[in-house]
């Protein structure tokens, strides 16, 4: 897995030293302040500590949530949880195994609230304890088209692994599942796509630009 260092390396994002006199915000990171800010973040938080960055994020979370099932090590994970982190969602839940395939994420996992269900029973649970939705996206016989559906404003999007997709028992146990319609000649598109449009459409209904 890159570093974050070895990521901001291979681009050309980010601002230089900041010029003296440095401003009086205790959420401006001095270190940032002497070398330079690298990080893939939005202008807004320039030389901004990562604590800061993720108090901010956490005083306008959305209220909608994602799930990823983790079976195979799957590279989209990394792929969803950065989407997540531009939705600035509420919370990831890694379903499966703990460990997943960072990469995609390129440190974004960093900002966001990730947490981890060693099961399918585990997650259903927590979703029906939170009084969450949970809404499978998966082109499976009983879907609905994601585009003619209204999404609810506290739900939970749970995305399968590329290929398997979900399980039965997630299926069964969500309470509604969408799909992408699709116009061309293969079965399925990437999850990583598959999630970006999904998350976009629940925006589309519940965020207002700022």
């Amino acid at each position: 897995m890159l570093s974050e260092e070895e990521i901001n390396a291979m681009s050309d994002l980010g601002v230089g030293p900041h010029p003296q006199p440095w401003p009086d915000d205790p959420r401006l990171d001095p270190e940032l302040l002497v070398n330079g800010d690298r990080r893939n973040v939005v202008d807004g938080y320039r030389y901004w500590t990562m604590d800061a960055i993720v108090a901010d994020l956490d005083e306008r979370r959305s209220s909608l949530q994602v799930a990823i099932q983790n079976w195979e090590h799957d590279f989209n994970i990394g792929s969803i949880v950065r989407t997540a982190n531009a939705f600035n969602v509420g919370a990831v839940h890694i379903i499966g195994r703990r460990r997943w395939n960072r990469r995609g994420a390129m440190v974004t996992d960093r900002y966001l609230h990730v947490q981890h269900h060693p099961d399918e029973e585990d997650f259903l649970a927590w979703a029906a304890e939170q009084g969450v939705t949970v809404v499978a996206v998966d082109n499976l016989p009983g879907s609905r088209a994601l585009e003619n559906e209204e999404l609810p404003e506290r739900c939970c999007l749970v995305f399968g692994s590329e290929g398997p997709g979900l399980t039965p028992t997630l299926v069964a146990g969500c309470d509604k599942m969408v799909a992408i319609t699709q116009y061309g000649s293969t079965r399925s598109i990437n999850a990583g796509a598959a999630a970006a449009i999904a998350m976009y459409h629940w925006a589309r209904q519940w965020k207002q630009p700022t």
